[in-house]
């Protein structure tokens, strides 16, 4: 911790440093001139939500303020991320979908107040993932804003976007790291696109921005954070950014090509038979919409990779069957803001349903709730002795990663009966002297998923308690047989699969699925406790047995909605 304190302090240092060379260069710095370019916005715009706007109902990251005619600017937010996203201009895009003149009125009627009032001197406005959202966002939806305004509106705006620009460039060279810098080079380079930026400003933009998404995106597509959602976020900016060159007669910047080039089969890796992303270290729900604009972009149709050596993930796959999973340590330093401790989980779905699922994430829950989704035992994988196979720790004002799991092995291999997948990790080594190895087999025709959890200690232990857990999608409605020795899952698309583990006693055990499309959910989960110290390895199967539930089996109603969890909103 002190030594990211220390680098941190650097970095500033040399930003302030650059900013004070900047300041006496006695030619100064050439504002923009004109707006040569508007990219195009790949999210997916509500026109419903202008007219909420319009009234005064803001909605955005899970809360809903009301201002009463107010300034929204003026107005205490319901929470930090909120705030991010209304200083972040992301809502814009509602409004130009609306195209009526009352949305473009009021959007300008906003942009003035916000420019006016020198709002950006705000504390959440100058945040560097804050600022580059605006300018990326200001700069997309410009038609919205100059289409009838006058000229003076339009030199203002100009002026904003090249102070914006400058104090982001700015920004970045000091103590910018992350996906928090990526975010900032692509929407300066955005700027030196659009705006009449000189050409020798825009090529040292295009390298650092070249350089950058190759240290942060690795050569099997995947990123620093092991993020998927970091990916569907980056498609989304630097695909319209390759657009934009090319529409200004520019060759785009080889780092870029390469980077979309590398991400878009990797992100196949992770989609389920329904099209959703798998939910490790920090997914949450997939965005249907996206994802069918991601897909329009995607050249590549052959399979999706199977084994992401450098990211740390695998993908096993029969026929309908689809099973994706953590086979990699957890990053470190900034990177690790949003990481789990998930080493070794797995999500499994059988044709367009998932049966076996993580948590998720909630973004905008409760510090408590976020944390606890980070936990080991949010995921489908082995708990030792109640505590996580990863450590959290605040740094910096962040919870990173701060110890797990540095030695991790997995190998594979195609069987005459299917995939086997084998990995381990040392993330409870140092605490407990044990390592976990997880064995994996998928049938060739996606029947039957057979699992074999073992625990090496190094030394002799009198006891130590051990929990799988199999967290189950809200579709899916479990029931006890045989005593408690197994059970029976029913899907709503009438398979009904079998679930045991080596005779020892199966329970059901509340859970929450936090990636539900109207927020989080409860659902349940099959737990196995076991005393690793006395059994050191156990089996289990989960086998599809039948299209229709068996008359035996004593079934429980669907769970419904946790009124608890934070509701869902658009997020701007």
């Amino acid at each position: 911790m002190a030594q990211a304190a220390i680098g941190r302090a650097a970095r500033r240092t040399r930003g302030q440093l650059v900013g004070i060379a900047r300041r006496l260069w006695p030619f100064g710095r050439s504002a923009a001139t004109r707006l040569l370019f508007a990219p195009h916005d790949l999210r997916t715009a509500d026109p419903t939500t202008a007219g909420d706007i319009y009234a005064g109902y803001y909605a955005f990251a899970g809360r809903t303020l009301r201002t009463h005619g107010e300034s929204p600017f003026d107005s205490e937010p319901p929470s930090e991320a909120w705030a991010e996203a209304l200083h972040g201009f992301g809502w814009l895009r509602h409004m130009h979908a609306a195209d009526t003149a009352i949305a473009r009125a009021n959007a300008r009627a906003l942009v003035e107040d916000f420019i006016g009032r020198k709002r950006e001197r705000g504390e959440i406005a100058r945040r560097p993932t804050v600022a580059a959202r605006r300018l990326i966002s200001l700069l997309s939806h410009s038609p919205l804003l100059l289409q009838g305004a006058d000229h003076a509106f339009y030199e203002r705006f100009l002026r904003h976007l090249s102070r914006l620009a400058e104090r982001l460039d700015l920004a970045l060279a000091g103590a910018v790291e992350g996906g928090a810098r990526l975010n900032g080079l692509i929407a300066v380079t955005f700027a030196a696109v659009c705006l009449d930026a000189p050409d020798g400003r825009r090529r040292r933009l295009e390298y650092a921005l070249s350089d950058e998404l190759d240290r942060q995106i690795l050569p099997d597509g995947g990123h620093l954070s092991r993020n998927p959602r970091i990916l569907i976020e980056l498609l989304l900016d630097l695909l319209p950014l390759r657009e934009t060159f090319l529409a200004r007669g520019i060759e785009p910047p080889r780092g870029v090509l390469m980077a979309i080039e590398r991400m878009m089969p990797h992100l196949r890796l992770f989609r389920h038979g329904d099209g959703a992303l798998a939910l490790f270290n920090g997914m949450g729900t997939t965005p249907p919409d996206v994802m069918a604009t991601l897909a329009a972009y995607d050249d590549a149709r052959a399979r999706p990779i199977e084994q992401a050596t450098y990211s740390g993930y695998s993908r096993l796959t029969g026929e309908r069957g689809i099973v994706v999973i953590d086979a990699g340590a957890p990053p470190r330093g900034a990177h690790s803001v949003e990481a789990h401790a998930g080493c070794l989980s797995f999500e499994f779905s059988s044709g367009a349903q998932r049966l076996v699922v993580n948590c998720g994430t909630s973004r905008f829950g409760s510090d408590a709730l976020r944390l606890a989704a980070r936990s080991t035992a949010a995921h489908s994988t082995l708990t030792l002795d109640d505590r996580s196979s990863a450590t959290f720790g605040r740094v910096l004002g962040e919870m990173r990663v701060v110890a797990g799991p540095s030695d991790v092995r997995v190998a594979r291999q195609e069987r005459e009966e299917g995939q086997e997948w084998v990995g381990s990790h040392d993330g409870y080594s140092r605490a407990l002297g044990a390592v976990h190895t997880r064995r994996l087999l998928l049938a060739r025709d996606g029947a039957t998923l057979t699992g074999e959890d073992e625990i090496a200690l190094d030394a002799a232990r009198a006891t130590l308690p051990a929990v799988v857990r199999f967290h189950l999608h809200p579709a899916v409605r479990p029931s006890l047989i045989r005593e408690g020795q197994g059970a029976m899952l029913a899907l709503p698309n009438g398979e009904v699969w079998a679930f045991e583990a080596s005779g020892l006693v199966v329970s059901i055990e509340e859970s929450i699925f936090l990636a539900g499309a109207a927020g989080g959910r409860r659902t349940e989960q099959l737990s196995v406790a076991f005393d690793a110290a006395v059994t050191p390895q156990i089996t289990w199967r989960l086998s599809r047995v039948g299209a229709a539930a068996p008359t035996t089996a004593r079934f429980r109603p669907p769970p419904g909605p946790d009124p608890s969890a934070p509701e869902s909103t658009p997020d701007a």
